[in-house]
């Protein structure tokens, strides 16, 4: 059994082959081939909790789960707030195949979960992306996203101005690609044509009044039906999109919030983004379409990534098996 740690999960799949690899488990999620009860959440002292998140991808050969230790409060000590691994088994004979660092391969498949959504909602002209967050999650999100579209300009917010120098630091030289740190989100929001929010924001630092036709929107970072990044507008205003409707159904906070207080009806989603690959739901249908995808992150794209990542150390060729 392996034991990968952070530095080989990313020098074996790089960004833009997880992208491809997400795509996949996408597809295979929408057309019913994961096998994935709703993740567990499981309080512990104060604010912490263990987080479960179990699926199986039969036809690819694979089963597994994700364990998370949630402790928010480890931010002020210089320490990650989510800290786990995934466990990854073979499903022919129930052997144990890995055991994967999780924070590096959750910030890989997440950025690259967004990249997909954007592929396939932006426009394809969009060049003005715009950050609301500046954290590990952003980093992983630039090359992502700048693999799907040709973005010249990135406009940048965050709370807290040593994150925001710290983000800059890390990010280096884009070649191409100006960066502007922007003194409110709403000023990082205007003329951006591809808006990513990926804060810990609990409540919305997002505001659907400040969107203008043709923009896309990835909502990244509440991830639990108390939080949300985005107001009702913001749904309201939209074609809204989510990863899989099970899990949006009770974990969605913009969307449940939305649905609460009326603002819209159930049949105002209109899918899952692996419908839209499949071609069995319309995406966007004009360049002045506003659209909204809603990530919460999946099992199948960790169980994904992982056995892409696995089959690399093993020195296999190519991507997982997911040929459907």
């Amino acid at each position: 059994m392996k034991v990968l740690g952070a530095a080989a999960i990313e020098s074996l799949l790089p960004i833009g082959d997880c992208v491809e690899v997400v795509d996949m488990a996408m597809r295979a999620l929408s057309l019913g081939r994961v096998l994935a009860p709703l993740r567990t959440v499981v309080p512990l002292a104060g604010a912490n909790a263990m987080g479960v998140m179990p699926g199986a991808m039969l036809a690819q050969g694979v089963f597994g789960t994700k364990v998370l230790a949630l402790y928010p409060g480890n931010a002020a000590l210089g320490l990650p707030s989510h800290a786990g691994v995934v466990v990854l088994f073979d499903a022919r004979s129930g052997k144990p195949l890995a055991i994967l660092e999780s924070n590096s391969l959750t910030a890989l498949r997440t950025a690259a979960a967004s990249a997909v959504a954007t592929r396939a909602l932006a426009r394809p002209d969009s060049a003005v992306l715009a950050l609301l967050g500046t954290g590990h999650q952003a980093l992983w999100h630039v090359p992502a996203l700048r693999g799907v579209r040709p973005f010249t300009r990135l406009q940048l917010w965050g709370r807290n101005p040593g994150s925001v120098a710290r983000f800059i630091q890390e990010l280096g030289p884009q070649t191409g690609m100006e960066v502007i740190v922007c003194a409110s989100a709403r000023e990082a929001v205007h003329a951006a044509d591809v808006v990513c929010t990926l804060s810990g924001a609990r409540e919305p630092i997002l505001h659907g009044s400040w969107l203008v036709p043709g923009q896309h929107v990835n909502l990244v970072g509440a991830s639990v039906a108390s939080a949300r990044e985005a107001d009702n507008e913001v749904v309201r205003c939209a074609r809204f999109f989510v990863d899989a409707r099970a899990s949006a159904a009770v974990q969605a906070g913009e969307w449940l919030q939305a649905l609460a207080d009326g603002v819209v009806t159930g049949s105002h989603l209109r899918g899952e983004i692996g419908e839209v690959l499949l071609g069995q739901v319309a995406g966007r249908q004009t360049a002045k379409d506003i659209t909204v995808y809603k990530s919460l992150g999946h099992t199948a794209q960790d169980l994904a990534t992982a056995q892409a990542v696995v089959q690399r150390a093993a020195g296999a060729a190519g991507f997982p098996n997911m040929a459907w």
